[in-house]
This record gives C-alpha cells, structure tokens and sequence, in this order.
C-alpha cells in the first residue's frame, strides 16, 4: 500500500502488563497506544468512562482532551485537531450518535481519518440509558446522508476494547476515513484481565503524510489505493478542506456533474475496493457444520451457550463472530451459505439489521433466521438453542 508507515506505539505514559478493566476504560487506554491524542466529548451514558479516564490520562501522554457543550460541538472539534495533525476520537451514545450524524457525513467527504466510539444502549430516544442494545448498526452504515462507507469495528471483550481500537485508529489513517467503534453497554461495563502489551509490541499505523513539495501537493489527489494523502494545516500548503463536492485541489465544483461522479464513487470504492484488506472475523467449528451463527459484539458471546447446547444434542453447529462488521465479509459468508441447512444471526435490534444484509449476500443459498432482541438486556441462551433446533427442520 502506497506511503503506509507501521511504527511502534509511543511508550510515553502507556499502560503495560495485566490490569482489571472495563470495556470503556480498556478502549480508552487502546486509543492512547494507538498514538490518540485529542479527544472532544460530552458526558452519556453509558460511554462517559471512556473519555474520564481519557481526561484524567491525557496530560501523562501530552495531549489534550475538551469537553464541549454537546455531541455537535464535540464531533467538529475532532476534525480540526486531525487537520491540526493529531489522531483524534470522539465518544458517545443513542442520541449523541444521532447528533453527530452530519459531521460524519463531513468527515467521509472530506476524508478525515478519525474515530467515533459508540457505546450503544437501548434506544429510540432516550430509550434505556442504562443498558444495552446493538441498534445503531445501520446508522453507522449510513446515518449521514448521500453516498459514502465507512469501517465499523465491534469488539466483544474488555480485552477486544483495548486491541480493536488501535485496528480502529489504524483503518482510519489507511483509507482516511471515519471509524465507527461500535461497542454496547455490556461490553462497555463488563470488567475483565487485559492484557497491554508493551509498546514495542503494538503496530501503529501513522498519518499518511505527502512526500511532495508545496506547489505540487493536491489534498485530495488519490494514491494507488484510492486514498490521498495529507499534510498539517500550518505546514506551508496551501489546502482547501470544504463538505461541498470538490475536485483534487479541494475547490468547491458543486455544480459539476463529473466531478461529483467520480468523488463519490472514489469514496465509496476506497472501501469497497480495499474491503478483503479490510475484513476481520473469528470463526469456530465453521467446517462441516449444519448450522453457523453468524453476530457480532455481546450477542456473538452470549450465543456460545446456545451453541453448546445444541452440540450437546449432537448438532453440528459453528460461529462466525463478525469483528470488521461494515464492510461484511461477503464471499465467506456466500462460502458458508453454499454449504450449510441455514444461518441464524442473533443481534440486540428488533429490525435485524445485521441480518438483512447477511440475507441480501446470501441471496438464497440457505435460509438466513434472524433472532431479534429489543435491548435492555441480551438473548436468552435457549432463544438462540431454539432457532438453532428450528433451523434443522
């Protein structure tokens, strides 16, 4: 990949070694690693933890953290830090996530390497402010409106916080794009052992910075990849950085039916023609099964016990836990479709979100079953036992 500099995490103030976390914390602590250091935020629960401790951490790692009056404020200030030259995230929740739909939408236009974490509860509205749910994936996909893609990363432990936020950050400066952390309020307060390796050990990925001189430098002129490179504000160049369709320069053409088409297409091609150096997953006891669940998040570990007891009466059933849930892994899940009776895919969301688009990719090799949860807490194993049971008919 054109200009991808790997380095190691900056040792100044990272935590190392064993530590009891919650999930909030650990992808706090994953963010410093990964070389974070401006965040915007405004309280929420259940996210308020990550960015606490962010604001108590950040000055040990000489960065800076800004409460801001609200989620609008907070998912703005972000950009200007990461044109200012820093790695930057926000954080926050259910309506929070709402607000700050718009100036997603600016960080995919403008192609701004950024993160945005997500601890999701139950939902719409206020909803459950207190517990979990997984209802906010499509408004992930696409909460802003035109055409654009994002990356959405769904961790599933304390320990997946911690290791899933640095891919985060670096997906985000591979293809400058915003990243969705999309985690839940189980995962968020579920304290576990993390283990924070020593910085040496940790791959970071830093901003994809020009090697070309003022004069030549075009802020959205793509690599090989699809992806530009970038320069800091302050640095000599001369960068036009607008939310209205532009050309190479960054010029506004706004009425410029070619320029559009070809600017909105690179933005969603960067991600679709990169996906398969995108994709992460984890699978179990995919070979020979009848069955595969297919989820993401707390729902993919709370279906380990639906799993084993339907092995415990002989099915043969495997997982495929999503990890990089947008883009979805299309070909190996058309793969498993080809050989397995079904699908069953269990998500906290009533809509089944996640599913559908499993069933589009599916497009009809098997039956894709979807087990729905409103939120305000996770499936009941024997809800899962029993789609799996059913699915056999």
């Amino acid at each position: 990949m054109a200009n991808i500099k790997w380095t190691t995490a900056d040792p100044k103030g990272v935590l190392t070694g064993a530590h009891y976390l919650d999930g909030n914390h650990a992808a706090c602590e994953g963010a410093l690693a990964a070389g974070c250091r401006f965040a915007a935020g405004y309280p929420i629960t259940p996210s308020t933890e990550v960015v606490e401790r962010f604001a108590s951490r950040i000055p040990e790692v000489g960065g800076v953290f800004i409460q801001m009056e609200d989620e609008i404020a907070s998912s703005i200030a972000l950009q200007g830090a990461v044109w200012a030259g820093l790695k930057a995230m926000t954080v926050t929740s259910g309506p929070g996530f709402s607000l700050m739909m718009e100036h997603i939408g600016l960080a995919a236009m403008t192609e701004t390497p950024c993160v945005f974490v997500n601890v999701q509860r139950g939902g719409p509205s206020t909803g459950t402010p207190t517990l979990p749910a997984q209802a906010d994936m499509m408004q992930a996909r696409w909460g802003s409106h035109g055409d654009y893609e994002i990356i959405a990363v769904s961790p599933s432990s304390p320990q997946e916080c911690f290791d899933f936020i640095i891919d985060a950050f670096n997906l985000a400066e591979i293809y400058r794009v915003p990243v969705m952390f999309m985690m839940d309020e189980c995962v968020g307060h579920m304290t576990e052992k993390v283990i924070i390796p020593e910085p040496e050990k940790i791959k970071v990925v830093e901003r994809r910075w020009t090697d070309k001189k003022p004069g030549e430098y075009l802020p959205f002129e793509p690599d090989d990849d699809l992806v530009p490179n970038m320069v800091k504000a302050g640095d000599g160049y001369r960068i036009h950085v607008t939310g209205l369709t532009h050309d190479e320069r960054g010029y506004p053409a706004a009425t410029d039916v070619t320029v559009h088409n070809k600017l909105v297409r690179r933005l969603c091609d960067k991600i679709y023609k990169n996906a398969h150096k995108i994709w992460k997953w984890e699978e179990m006891d995919t070979d020979g099964a009848e069955i595969v669940v297919m989820s993401y998040g707390i729902s993919a570990r709370v279906a380990l016990r639906g799993i084993e007891m339907a092995r415990e009466r002989g099915v043969k059933v495997g997982l495929l836990r999503l990890i990089v849930v947008w883009p979805l892994p299309e070909p190996r899940i058309r793969e498993i479709a080809d050989k397995v009776k079904a699908i069953v895919v269990p998500e906290l969301n009533v809509r089944a979100q996640v599913a559908r688009e499993i069933e589009r990719v599916v497009a009809g090799r098997c039956p894709v079953i979807p087990v729905g949860h409103a939120g305000a807490g996770v499936h009941d194993p024997n809800d899962i036992y029993n789609a799996i049971m059913e699915a056999l008919k």
